[in-house]
Parts: C-alpha cells; sequence; structure tokens
C-alpha cells in the first residue's frame, strides 16, 4: 500500500495533535488526513470550554492553527458523524478512523432536589458563556445568593464568570448575548464548596490567585477550615510546591479578612465564600426552586480522605451549580461505557463489549480515557493511540472508493453546509472585524447559521 486515507472525527486539541503525530510519524506510505468537526468552527474545548478571561490558555489555538494552516490536512466542519456522515461511509473511504469527540456533559451528583428548579451542570453553564451555537441565548442569571460544588479549576472559571462584574469582560470575546445576561446578573454571595480541606483542592495556583483577584469580590474563608488536626496533609502535602503556593494565597486572604472584620478596609459589593470539608448532602427545595443546600461537615481520615461528622448546615441560595466532572456522550455504533463515559479501549483500540477489539476504529483523548489530564497528556495519548494504529495495519478497512474527491461528493449529494478552512479563515477575520468596530479584541458569533454562512461566504 503507497497511501493511507485516515478519517478523524473531532476537530479540539485531541483531534488535531493526532493528525499532526500521524503526519510527523515514520512511515513507508503516503497519509491523507480528513478531519470532521460537528461545530462550524475548530478546536473544541479550546473554543468552547475555556473561559473567555483565560487569554494564555487561548493561545494553545496558535499551535493548533499552525497545524490545519499546513495544508496537509483537510477539514470538514459543520459535519455531523451519524448523520451526515456514517460509520458505513468511513469505510467506505477510509483505512480507519479515530474518534476524538471529547466529553461535553456533566456528571450527575446523586443527591435529593438535585432536579430542582435553579440547579445546573457547569459544562451547560460554561458552552452558554463561550457562545456554543447549539445551546440556548439566555441564562437565567436572577440569583443574589449562588453556590458551586467542586473543586477544581472547572468550578473555579464558573465562580469567576458568575461573580465578576459584566464590564470586566469586555475585553474577552465574550458575544454580545452574554454580556447583556451577565449585565443583569444581580448575585451578591457565591459560595464554593468541597468535601475536603484547602491543601486538597484540585485548582492550579493561577487559577486560585486569579479568582482572587477580580475587581470589588471579596474573598471570605472560614477559619474552622483551617484549623484542622491532619497528619496526613502534614506529612504529604506540605512539602508540595502547589500546595505550599496556594496556602501562601488563602493566608493572605486570612489577613484581608480580618482587616474588613477590624474595620480597616472597606468591603466589595460582592463576596466568594469558600467552604472546605463540607460535603453537599441535599438541595434544599422551596416551591420547585432551589432554595439552600444542606452540607455534612467532614473530616480528615488521615489517609487522604474525609469522614462524616453527622454535623450539618444549610446555606441559602436561590441557584446552584455543580462542577463535578464531565462526561463523554455515546457515538452511532461505537460501543460505549456508560458507567465511565467513554468508547471501550485499550492503549486507544476501541473494544467491543465483549473485549475484542474493533479493527479499523480508534480512539483518543477525554473520549478515549475519560475527561482528566491537560495538553501535554492530550499529545501522549494520541501518540499512544496512533503506535496502536501503525502497528494495526494488517488489519486496516479496505475503503472501495478511497479517492480523495469522493467525500466532497458525498456531503454535496447529501446538501451538508459544510465548512473549510478557509472557511474558518474568514469567521475567524469577521469575528476580529466585529471586534474591531466595538472597540474590542473579538466578538464571537454565536449562531451556528451565521457561523457556516460567513464561513461558507454566502
Amino acid at each position: 500500500m503507497s497511501k493511507m486515507r485516515l478519517a478523524i472525527v473531532g476537530a479540539g486539541p485531541a483531534g488535531i495533535y493526532a493528525a499532526d503525530l500521524m503526519l510527523k510519524a515514520e512511515r513507508d506510505f503516503e497519509v491523507e488526513i480528513d478531519l470532521f468537526e460537528q461545530l462550524p468552527a475548530p478546536y473544541g474545548l479550546v473554543r468552547y470550554g475555556v473561559s473567555p478571561d483565560h487569554p494564555r490558555i487561548k493561545g494553545i489555538i496558535t499551535a493548533l492553527r499552525e497545524v490545519l494552516d499546513s495544508g496537509a490536512i483537510r477539514y470538514f466542519g459543520n459535519v455531523r458523524y451519524g448523520q451526515d456522515i456514517t460509520l458505513a461511509d468511513l469505510k467506505r473511504h477510509y483505512h480507519a478512523v479515530i474518534f476524538a469527540t471529547g466529553a461535553i456533559r456533566d456528571v450527575s451528583l446523586n443527591i435529593p432536589g438535585i432536579d430542582a428548579e435553579g440547579s445546573y451542570g457547569a459544562a451547560d453553564f460554561v458552552s452558554w458563556f463561550d457562545g456554543h451555537p447549539d445551546v440556548p441565548r439566555t441564562w437565567p442569571l436572577e440569583a443574589r445568593e449562588v453556590g458551586v460544588i467542586g473543586n477544581g479549576n472547572v468550578a473555579l472559571d464558573i465562580s469567576r464568570m458568575l461573580i465578576k462584574h459584566a464590564d470586566d469582560l469586555l475585553p474577552t470575546e465574550i458575544p454580545d448575548n452574554v454580556y447583556a445576561g451577565l449585565k443583569q446578573n444581580p448575585i451578591e454571595e457565591l459560595h464554593l464548596f468541597g468535601r475536603r480541606g484547602p491543601k486538597y483542592v484540585k485548582f492550579t495556583p493561577l487559577e486560585l490567585r486569579e479568582l482572587g483577584e477580580v475587581r470589588d469580590v471579596d474573598m471570605v474563608v472560614d477559619e474552622r477550615d483551617f484549623d484542622r488536626d491532619d497528619a496526613y496533609a502534614d506529612e504529604t502535602l506540605a512539602k508540595n510546591k502547589q500546595v505550599v503556593v496556594m496556602t501562601r494565597i488563602m493566608d493572605k486572604w486570612r489577613a484581608e479578612q480580618q482587616q474588613r472584620e477590624a474595620g480597616e478596609v472597606e468591603p466589595s459589593s460582592r463576596r466568594l465564600h469558600l467552604h472546605f470539608w463540607s460535603k453537599p448532602v441535599e438541595v434544599v427545595v422551596e416551591d420547585g426552586r432551589v432554595a439552600g443546600l444542606k452540607i455534612e461537615r467532614t473530616a480528615p481520615d488521615g489517609q487522604g480522605g474525609v469522614v462524616d461528622t453527622g454535623e450539618f448546615e444549610i446555606v441559602p441560595m436561590q441557584s446552584l451549580y455543580r462542577a463535578v466532572g464531565y462526561y463523554g456522550s455515546p457515538l452511532d455504533e461505537i460501543p460505549f461505557d456508560d458507567a465511565k463515559g467513554v468508547i471501550p479501549n485499550a492503549q486507544g483500540r476501541v473494544r467491543d463489549l465483549e473485549g475484542e477489539q474493533i479493527p479499523g476504529v480508534y480512539a483518543t483523548g477525554w473520549i478515549k480515557r475519560g475527561p482528566v489530564g491537560l495538553i501535554g497528556h492530550t499529545k501522549s495519548d494520541a501518540m499512544e493511540t496512533l503506535e496502536c494504529l501503525l502497528e494495526d495495519r494488517a488489519s486496516w478497512w479496505q475503503p472501495e472508493a478511497p479517492e480523495a474527491g469522493a467525500i466532497p461528493e458525498l456531503l454535496h449529494a447529501r446538501e451538508v453546509p459544510y465548512t473549510t478552512i478557509e472557511g474558518w479563515h474568514r469567521l475567524d477575520e469577521h469575528e476580529l472585524g466585529l471586534g474591531e468596530q466595538a472597540g474590542r479584541t473579538r466578538i464571537k458569533v454565536v449562531s451556528r447559521e451565521e457561523m457556516t454562512r460567513v464561513s461558507r461566504g454566502e
């Protein structure tokens, strides 16, 4: 075989890195790669899962764009797998497929009242403020007291977006509808809950520091959370550099809080309360709506975990967000592990529910390993999958119609208004132009129809 055709489904970092690494891999044949994305624009969660006030993280787009702009990969945006193109189509036109569809749903939280009106998943909120084209344009920001469950970076992202004054987000690329919604946000108190103590948080120091730098917001901590006897944390975590930095940040907040309590510093108009050693046990519901969160105070178990204390508290609030993890979505004709929210696989080789390898089908990224790890993990993860794919050369599909022109013809025949990398450049320039007119860097287009129209030059 002199030429291999590879399909990759998903144009986020996982899919783009897999394409790039495949092009750079040692091989004795040519490779043609087609990248399929259900949205009109590429980059996945870097565009639709990162807070708009994180320009450093969004700098990843520069590296991803270089890969797409290399001319060695074809990009087909606005193409839905299972609807516009099927597994049978892929088998007919390619030697193999890699699924890199990520994880965009919220993990559920099994406590009473969690489905009450005013209770939301973090992923849905992130999709809204990032201008995802397939979610509603409005968000019910009506609560003066808000709760967020979780001690990871997503919890901090949504907390920051909820508590921040809308005008402070104007330097970012937030869509106009998001700015308008946040401008009306009446929030005064935000409560952030974690089951374990301050030294166990999953935040990064950068995220934590940024949270404390939000204008006109006081950081409020409970001194009870810092005086627990925790030998495990003292022995195992005390020398961890990240823990040391975050402890220093929180100590600074504690000192500032003492100054406010002494009347030495004027209070801000909004407050963010951090509740550690606090396990959510029930959402308090009144008239079908969130009215509070019942938490049980926990204590260290000496091994890095917690034990229940039987001490309960209720924190009043009118809305609640859970940021306890993301979860993958099943794909047509592909096995799915409901418990883990991933495609069952061994090192990227997709397996059926009996554990047998499915020839020609591979996975990478969060749909492969679950929603853990950063960009570095994504690259090494893609390399592992590609090594397996190259080893499996003898079991690849034998496509009936591997011609490069077959895919555009197929999509035209099905009247799929697909977008290309040139179309993404048009949309990118259009968004930058909208921002320039308003004195901003960029204003993101939200409507799928408008994104497609601009991309296609219609």
